[in-house]
């Protein structure tokens, strides 16, 4: 029996999203569309245009249309380097049943794996419960959030199978350069190991969606054991499709994929199949698309606002691309439990955020880190952003039930005194509880 670990960033997602009145800026696709707003997009050709309703409900094709997969080939293509078919091309139920498909067919007991990190908990999480031995290849805020190819190089072994990048990466926002890709490639090509990227946030970079300084998909890199995965939910707003996709221009790695696949999917919905279609097609995806990067734009700038004028307690690298941003709180310079953080601002805001050190450190790393989904409509962002910067103590530090839960230390001037899930540093002396109401900044 294959054992899973819990996956805690939608285990969280699944408790909380649908709390009352939440102002739900953890969710990480751009702020969802209609099938009326996908029609808006177009030249005047409406969705329903695209697949007459006396078709027939058949399983269609069974890698995905024609059409839809030779969209995707364009999205994973690079004219001045590697293009890519339909042929290279294989439609799934998601990226997250894209990434299952890859991992499930590809790794074992025995093989090892280098995986980003942090990042989505199933790209490290799926090859340990499939018997594969891990090595986390470590993120740093220092460096950006860039992957460093020195620590890469020393992590490789004879045994190693597959390196996973994700890249734009969730949760930091941070995007690898085409220098570093093409150096990741260079090392995967030399030790003949197969390299998947998670795309599932491109082509959402910050500054346009087809500017030349963007790297390039990695299946455009030059080296053909390369495997992309993407889909619609993130940088398209559509979640709701479930429709992903694994792009390779290896034919071999295609095919084994396409086997396994075969147990588990048939065939994807015809009408998502052909609703993704439309929103990838030449008279709908510019205008999808600026429509998404405009909207991360306005909601960054406000969410930097923020950020800069609580400098004291809070701590970024700003993201360059994607829906999310990888925030720490602190106080007299020590991180918040997020964890309890979060279920308290929850509870008194209604401001749901995703606990970095939950739902990305294992409970060990990145502890005082929040995820912030910040591309959601702009008014909900900005009702966060004002109720998080209520001076009134709405972040306030609910009172010890028993004297034991209050922990001290410091010198004779100042004292850190630490109760779950807050740290505050106040003045020693006499004092009373009435004092541990708020932080107040």
């Amino acid at each position: 029996m294959v054992l899973f670990n819990s996956f805690e960033v939608e285990k969280w997602m699944d408790t909380y999203e649908y709390t009352p009145d939440v102002l739900n800026v953890a969710e990480t696709c751009c702020s969802s569309i209609s099938m009326d707003e996908l029609s808006s997009f177009s030249d005047g050709n409406p969705v329903t245009a695209l697949m007459p309703t006396s078709r027939r409900l058949t399983y269609g094709s069974i890698r995905g249309s024609s059409a839809l997969r030779h969209s995707v080939a364009n999205l994973c293509s690079d004219a001045s380097r590697h293009s890519l078919t339909e042929d290279n091309v294989i439609i799934t139920q998601g990226a997250i049943g894209a990434n299952f498909l890859v991992l499930y067919s590809l790794i074992g007991p025995g093989d090892h794996v280098i995986c980003v990190y942090p990042t989505y908990q199933q790209l490290y999480s799926v090859p340990v419960s499939l018997g594969a031995d891990v090595s986390l290849w470590t993120l740093r805020s220092e460096t950006g959030y860039i992957p460093s190819v020195n620590e890469l190089s020393g992590l490789i072994r004879d045994s190693t199978k597959m390196i996973i990048i994700n890249n734009p990466n969730n949760p930091t926002g941070a995007v690898i350069p085409t220098g570093i890709l093409e150096k990741i490639a260079a090392l995967a090509k030399e030790r003949g190991i197969i390299l998947l990227s998670d795309e599932v946030y491109r082509p959402l970079f910050h500054n346009g969606y087809n500017h030349p300084n963007s790297p390039p998909p990695a299946t455009a890199l030059d080296y053909e054991k390369i495997i992309v995965t993407g889909s619609m939910s993130k940088a398209f707003a559509l979640a709701g499709i479930r429709i992903g996709w694994i792009a390779s221009r290896d034919r071999a790695i295609l095919e084994r994929l396409a086997a396994a696949r075969d147990y588990t999917t048939i065939s994807v919905s015809q009408l998502d199949d052909y609703v993704a279609g439309y929103a990838l097609s030449s008279g709908v995806i510019d205008r999808l698309l600026r429509r998404n990067v405009a909207l991360a734009a306005t909601n960054l700038s406000l969410l930097k606002e923020f950020v800069d004028a609580h400098n004291d307690i809070c701590h970024w690298v700003q993201p360059s691309a994607g829906t999310t941003a990888f925030i720490q709180f602190c106080v007299s310079g020590r991180p918040v439990d997020d964890v309890s953080f979060c279920k308290d601002l929850l509870e008194k805001t209604q401001i749901l955020f995703c606990p970095g050190s939950l739902c990305f450190g294992g409970g060990r790393d990145f502890l005082g880190f929040v995820r912030v989904g910040y591309v959601c409509e702009t008014t909900v962002l900005q009702k966060a952003l004002t109720k998080l910067d209520n001076k009134k103590g709405i972040l306030s530090i609910p009172r010890p039930s028993a004297p034991g839960h209050l922990v001290t230390s410091g010198s004779s001037e100042n004292t850190i005194v630490e109760y779950a899930p807050y740290v505050l540093e106040i003045a020693t002396g006499p004092f009373c509880m009435d004092q541990l109401v708020a932080i107040n900044y």
